[in-house]
């Protein structure tokens, strides 16, 4: 095996020699003396790391007053150009050395790797001592500007581990951020995992090394007229194995710059020490059940156990990326290494989790990159592995294929507002594309792995076959709409019958735009995507008269359910698990704003709703909540219900404290009401984000209008609530039309302010 990294050592030696014979003649020649000046590498060629065609990077460095500095230089410089050496060169002093360096980051980050070639090595150690010093001292400082500069630097070229042609240097992920990494170690400011660092580095520089060898000259850019032969020059079976280990290699490299920058901006945003109160809040904030915050990263509480817990990896991986924190590295390795396996099916609340973290937007993902670094996504998602750095085998794809299935996560959280079950889509968009490391139609394999893993994570059998029909039939309106003639009534015929319902059609066409929009602009053309719009709206007109749309009103619950919870004074509580989930059901008196304080209570005590029934029988609100969280004692519940129904004021003002640290995230919250939904109520649809008090937020806003809630159906789909309500008048009418507006507009304005 070729020794890549001694190749590069022994180019640094050679030029090293030659250097040092050039700097000894043209002293002797002008009879100048070697001690007060210096011939000092940097960059590249500071870090011993020459490619076949890289530049010479050398500064020529001297003391105030050395005779005849600029004759001495141009003897050493001519010569190299002479000989055709790619040459990048400087004269400075030491204090212009201390300035250019204050002037311009980049020529900082040179100078750190400064390396002793000829002359006087005194002078060289003072320079690097003075450099580092100074480095350390104003780092913070300076650390934002790099931070941006290397923002917009990915801005403009792209991430390496993306491109079609990845450009191994410049891009995001490549040996310019590598650099900028060795910065932040030198900086002390930040641990950065070293091996890893210095691993992705050296394969990097091979794969360079090589593409300068099959180049014939200097570059940096992976073309693909070359990737076959830099693929054999380094023992790899061919392009796709290239550019695998290149997308592995960068996204290591971007996942270590991501979670290292977070950690920075925490750092520069935190005060001095003078500054702090003494009395200030906790180190550690409590975000969920075992999940807190600490310096700006999601960690486990000290009582957690994830090998206790198999749902807590997920719990955290959710928090994380909905807060757009950065999940602990450590954390997630200590997930993927110790945390207990769920069970399959998976839990109603793991899924649950699951699907809250597709749902969080960009927030997903650093968080996914940080567990899938760890090894944690392959014990979650097995398939996962047969996609990661996939390149993409179609120019209209503008990421891998693994990144490309994010991405549609990403898409698909904005439209979670627009389909009923937004947990089936985003799962959908997860694991559409897993076909494609399967020969065939990865349409048809992809459908067959979805079915396995959407049962696998607990869906029932008709939720498990609508994500198998929308990973099956995933192109087919952009292809039908594209290809078919719309006036046709037999192409409408054809969609119609394969989606079978204007519910699926949504999801389906939801999944097209976010599949097209993260493809990249070939995929998603104003002219393509409106040919879908069109095709869409055709089949549901089709679709109206056999699909509906609409919640149905709950039904009572059981007789013997409520005689349970019923008890003195008309007031009764009761705990129960129900094919392993907490159940809550509560009996109160039916009035207006008894529901707001029942759910006040449940948020007060830490008790998530993932879906509840509400109705009212005999005089009495009876609601049976599905509830995450450590099962509470009924009777200390019904104690704190009883207090709250006669003063809710210390209830309120603790759950507004409680609320007030939550960030809200994601699209804007949809109220809608639902006239042909029912002929003996007014229906209002809600679509919220979840948070803790959300549905208390709106139960107390429609209670202030004065409007009575004769029924509910609140679901927890995800991140997503979708919360449905029946409402009356004090008569038990629906609400006039105006009276129905103004109640929308005040849970809207409520769940806005």
């Amino acid at each position: 095996m070729v020794d890549r990294a001694a190749q590069r050592r022994a180019r640094a030696e050679e030029a090293d020699a030659l250097l040092y014979l050039l700097l000894s003649k043209a002293c002797d020649a002008l009879g100048v003396p070697t001690e007060g000046v210096a011939l000092v590498a940097v960059g590249g060629y500071g870090r011993e790391e020459l490619s076949p065609y890289s530049d010479l990077d050398v500064m020529l460095v001297h003391v105030e007053g050395y005779p005849r500095v600029d004759e001495l230089a141009a003897q050493i410089w001519y010569p190299l150009w002479d000989s055709r050496t790619r040459l990048d060169h400087s004269v400075r002093t030491l204090e212009q050395a201390r300035q250019a360096a204050a002037d311009d980051v980049r020529v900082a980050l040179g100078l750190l790797d400064a390396r002793h070639v000829a002359g006087d090595s005194h002078l060289t150690l003072q320079l690097r001592s003075v450099l580092m010093a100074d480095w350390r001292r104003t780092a913070k400082d300076r650390l934002p500007a790099l931070a941006q500069a290397c923002r917009d630097r990915a801005s403009s070229v792209g991430e390496l581990a993306h491109l079609a042609e990845p450009d191994l240097k410049e891009a995001y992920g490549g040996l310019r951020d590598a650099v900028v990494l060795r910065a932040l170690v030198a900086s002390w400011l930040v641990d950065v995992p070293h091996p890893v660092l210095e691993r992705a580095r050296l394969d990097l520089l091979d794969v360079r090394d090589e593409l300068h060898a099959v180049a014939g000259r200097a570059t940096d850019r992976l073309v693909a007229d070359v990737t076959g032969d830099v693929a054999a020059g380094l023992g790899l079976p061919g392009r796709d194995a290239l550019l695998r280990h290149v997308y592995s290699t960068g996204r290591t490299l971007a996942h270590v710059c991501d979670v290292s920058w977070r950690r920075i901006e925490s750092l520069v945003a935190r005060p001095p020490r003078s500054r702090r109160r003494r009395t200030g809040g906790p180190l550690l904030l409590a975000l969920d059940e075992g999940v807190g915050q600490h310096e700006g990263e999601v960690v486990l509480m000290p009582d957690a156990r994830p090998e206790r817990d198999p749902a807590l990896g997920l719990r955290a991986a959710a928090v994380a990326a909905d807060r757009e924190l950065v999940l602990s590295p450590p954390v997630a390795a200590r997930l993927a290494a110790t945390a207990a396996e769920l069970p399959e099916p998976w839990p109603g609340e793991a899924r649950r989790l699951f699907c809250a973290l597709l749902g969080a937007g960009q927030g997903l993902l650093e968080v996914w990159e940080t567990m899938d670094q760890t090894g944690y996504i392959s014990r979650l998602l097995p398939e996962w592995d047969s996609v990661r750095f996939r390149p993409p085998q179609s120019a209209i794809h503008r990421y891998t294929v693994d990144r490309h299935l994010l991405e549609t996560c990403v898409e698909a959280s904005s439209m979670v507002r627009d389909v009923r079950r937004p947990d089936l889509l985003l799962v959908a968009a997860l694991i559409h594309d897993l076909g494609k490391a399967v020969e065939g139609d990865h349409s048809v394999t992809g459908a067959a792995i979805a079915a396995v893993i959407a049962r696998r994570l607990g869906f029932s059998e008709a939720d498990a076959d609508t994500i198998t029909l929308l990973v099956r039939q995933h192109l087919t309106l952009a292809q039908v709409a594209t290809r078919r003639d719309l006036d046709d009534p037999m192409t409408v015929d054809l969609v119609a019958g394969i989606v079978g319902d204007t519910e699926t059609l949504d999801l389906l066409e939801a999944l097209t735009y976010a599949d097209a929009r993260a493809a990249g602009p070939a995929a998603s053309s104003p002219w393509r995507l409106r040919l879908v719009g069109e095709l869409a709206r055709r089949v549901r007109g089709e679709l109206s008269g056999g699909g509906s749309t609409l919640w149905h009103e709950a039904p009572p619950l059981p007789m013997p359910e409520l005689h349970q919870v019923v008890g003195v004074g008309r007031l009764g509580v009761t705990v129960s698990e129900h094919h392993g989930d907490l159940r809550v059901n509560v009996a109160v008196p039916d009035q207006v704003g008894t529901l707001s304080t029942v759910a006040a209570v449940l948020a007060v005590e830490r008790l998530a709703v993932r879906s509840a029934v509400i109705t009212s029988v005999e005089g009495l609100g009876i609601s049976s909540w599905t509830v995450a969280g450590a099962a509470p004692d009924p009777v200390r519940l019904r104690d704190r219900l009883a207090v709250a129904l006669r003063d809710n004021s210390d209830l309120v003002r603790r759950l507004a404290a409680r609320d007030s640290s939550v960030s809200r995230k994601g699209p804007a919250a949809r109220v809608d009401l639902l006239p042909e939904a029912s002929e003996t109520a007014t229906v209002l649809q809600v679509r919220a984000h979840d948070r803790p008090g959300l549905l208390y937020d709106v139960t107390a806003a429609i209670a202030a209008t004065g409007a009575d809630i004769r029924s509910a159906h609140v679901s927890t789909l995800g991140a997503e609530c979708v919360d449905v309500f029946y409402l009356t008048d004090p008569h038990g009418s629906p609400l006039e039309d105006e009276d129905a507006r103004v109640t929308a507009k005040t849970v809207l304005d409520r769940l806005t302010s």
